[in-house]
Formats: structure tokens, C-alpha cells, sequence
């Protein structure tokens, strides 16, 4: 994204207990689970990151369900114009309510509204100083989540985000996927294309 290493959107959140409630979905959809595992960063000629992200959803009503999700990464060193740039921390959580509406058996109509909020610590670029950001902003997305065949199902979604302190809102895409062992345990993934910046996400799931 434009506005990493100083301004990025890293993946992240908030960890939500599952909630003891049965979504409305496609079949072999879930709404209810916990995951966590490896999340990185990777942006177009600049410095990469590498972290973790934990997260989850809970449904709450037969077509609800609420998500959040915690990342922490650490960016790594960098050569710049002006002299080397250090490594440093960010963190971002997100915290939202979805909408699922079964349009068949197997495809899920999915749209989603989120609080976003980034930080990142100070760095420094040679001999010059740059504070940290301290940023909360807002994302919206849709699309569809299908359970392509009883052990694999995925999802596509446009999303729009934005943050305060005049930082351009910005179009992103969102593909997922899941490989479910059983109905309980999976391996899932995530990858957000955003404008400079490609995010990735892939961890055990629990489902309920």
C-alpha cells in the first residue's frame, strides 16, 4: 500500500470467543471458528514484514455473524536515497459484523463492515527521525464464499478501505480458501491485493 512502511494497512485485530449460534449458510459453511497462524507483507520495491495474526467469527443470528482479528508484524530493514531505514513494529486489529445470505446450497452472498485501527512504532532513516502512526479507519467488502466440495471451500470479495490523518481510502481484493481435514479442524488461507502491497495469511482453523 502507498502509505507503508510509514502508513501500511498490515492484516489484524481483535480475537473473538466463538459464539454458541448456527448461521443460516450454505452447507458446509461455518460462521463460527478461531484461527491463527503466519501473516506477511510484501511490497512493490520497498521492505517486506513478517508476523502473526489470530483471529475469529461468531455467529449471531441466522443471516449475522460478527469477526475480528489481531496481526503483528515486524518490518524488516530497508536501504533508501537517505540511508538505511531501521526495522520496526506495526499492529493492526479489525473488528466488524458480516452479512451471509445463501443464494444455493453451496454459495453464500457475504458482505462486510469493519473498524480498522494501525499502528506502527517510530523509525529511523539514517539520521532522520519519523514518528510512529497511531490511525483508526473503516472497510467495507462483498462478495461470495461457496463450499466448492465437501473438503475445500473459498471465497472472493471487493472491499473499499479508509483511514483519518488524510490518508487516501483505497480499492482492494480478497481471495481465501480453506482445506478442511473434517468438520472441525482446517488449514485455511488468505490474500489481500491491495494498490503496492500484497498481504498473506495461512494457519489452522477450528470450526463449531
Amino acid at each position: 500500500m502507498k502509505r507503508f512502511p510509514v502508513r501500511s494497512t498490515l492484516a489484524a485485530l481483535t480475537l473473538l470467543a466463538a459464539l454458541p449460534f448456527a448461521a443460516s449458510a450454505a452447507e458446509g459453511v461455518s460462521y463460527t471458528y478461531v484461527e491463527g497462524g503466519y501473516a506477511a507483507t510484501n511490497l512493490d520495491g520497498g521492505a517486506d514484514a513478517d508476523g502473526w495474526t489470530i483471529g475469529g467469527s461468531g455467529a449471531i443470528a441466522p443471516n449475522f455473524h460478527v469477526f475480528g482479528s489481531y496481526t503483528g508484524q515486524e518490518v524488516d530493514g530497508f536501504a533508501t536515497p537517505f540511508g538505511r531505514a531501521n526495522g520496526y513494529d506495526v499492529d493492526q486489529w479489525r473488528l466488524g459484523l458480516g452479512y451471509n445470505h445463501e443464494l444455493n446450497s453451496q454459495v453464500d452472498l457475504l458482505t462486510r463492515v469493519a473498524y480498522e485501527k494501525f499502528e506502527s512504532d517510530a523509525f529511523s532513516v539514517g539520521n532522520e527521525f519519523f514518528a510512529g502512526e497511531d490511525v483508526d479507519g473503516w472497510s467495507v467488502e462483498a462478495g461470495v464464499r461457496a463450499a466448492l466440495t465437501p473438503n475445500f471451500e473459498g471465497y472472493a470479495l471487493a472491499g473499499y478501505e479508509d483511514y483519518d490523518h488524510g490518508i487516501d481510502g483505497e480499492f482492494y481484493g480478497r481471495l481465501g480458501a480453506q482445506v478442511k481435514f473434517n468438520q472441525t479442524w482446517g488449514i485455511s488461507g488468505d490474500v489481500k491485493f491491495v494498490d503496492s502491497d500484497t498481504q498473506y495469511f495461512i494457519g489452522p482453523r477450528v470450526s463449531f
